[in-house]
């Protein structure tokens, strides 16, 4: 076995602790203010303004950037948030710094005018290009709120995305779903969250399963196999019981019955059960059904289960050979 051990570079390589980045660069910016007060220049940029103005400006920067980040980190941390959830947030406070020492920088040389002219002009197309998306996600969710297409708690499908999942939270620019499917091959919540932005609600297709809440029910069915000498009235006596037992209470909420349709194949007979489930309940209902129904065969000798039959030419000819 090969041993790991760090070398003198990777411990070269470690991160100082937070607070001794801190105090220097308190250190520092204390130097600097108090150099600049006592009229120490150090050089000037531009006319009226020294080197030492533009660095006490840049520590100053630094050390709200600091204290920002350790409170950010600070309230993460007491509400459990993940590492990287404070790392996210920190980033964004030090670009917000990087861009204010950008700006003290061409301030100290005198040139804030003509850059601010530019940088407005440009700023402008950049915003009129980019808040498209945003400001579609925020008028999604205007008619989302008001006209309700669709409601926390309800179970949708983006057809073209072939996506399912419960909606969790209607935001400004995201609705936040609880993934059906995905990991496994039923439509059960896998409980992986996904961010759908609201500016695409205005080309796509979204199916609501539960469009009433008070009465999530839609149409579903299960298929067996039966051979074509079994007793068909037998077979369909079996599925539809089997429907009533499990499904009792939808069919009194909602007075529909199961029913049996049936189509011919190759080695039987299609039988589909087709009864009101549950949108949300759909494969637990229909394992209970299948579970019933497959009891059920195996008791009863007049159905018996379909399955394919393969023939084999060189079988069937060792077959006759033997009875010779």
């Amino acid at each position: 076995m090969i041993k790991t051990g760090k070398t003198k570079f990777e411990n070269f390589k470690r991160k100082k602790p937070p607070y001794f980045y801190f105090l220097s660069i308190c250190f520092l910016g204390i130097l600097s203010f108090s150099l600049y007060s006592r009229g120490v220049a150090i050089g000037f940029i531009s006319e009226g303004k020294s080197f030492m103005r533009f660095s006490s400006i840049v520590f100053m920067i630094l050390i709200v950037a600091a204290v920002l980040s350790f409170i950010t980190g600070f309230i993460v941390r007491t509400k459990r948030g993940p590492k990287g959830e404070t790392k996210m947030l920190t980033g964004f406070i030090h670009t917000l710094a990087g861009l204010a020492i950008v700006i003290a920088f061409i301030e100290s040389i005198g040139k804030l005018t003509i850059f601010g002219v530019f940088g407005a002009g440009f700023m402008g197309l950049l915003l009129g290009w980019s808040l498209q998306a945003p400001v579609s996600g925020i008028a999604a969710w205007v008619l989302i709120t008001l006209r309700r297409p669709f409601r926390i708690g309800d179970r949708i499908l983006f057809s073209s995305l072939g996506l399912v999942g419960d909606v969790v939270e209607v935001g400004f620019m995201y609705i936040v779903l609880n993934q059906v499917g995905g990991t496994v091959g039923s439509e059960d919540a896998s409980g992986r969250n996904i961010l759908i932005p609201n500016a695409m609600l205005f080309s796509q297709v979204i199916i609501n399963y539960t469009a009433r809440q008070d009465q999530p029910y839609s149409l579903d069915e299960v298929i067996w196999r039966i051979t074509l000498d079994s007793d068909w009235d037998e077979a369909e006596k079996i599925l539809v019981s089997a429907a009533r037992e499990v499904t009792g209470e939808i069919i009194e909420k909602t007075g529909t019955e199961p029913y049996v349709r049936a189509d011919v194949y190759d080695y039987g007979m299609y039988m589909r059960l087709r009864y009101t489930t549950m949108a949300t309940q759909r494969p637990k209902i229909s394992h209970e059904i299948n579970k019933i129904i497959f009891k059920e065969f195996q008791k009863n000798p007049k159905v018996d289960f379909a399955i394919p039959y393969i023939y084999s030419y060189r079988s069937g000819e060792k077959g006759k050979m033997d009875v010779k």
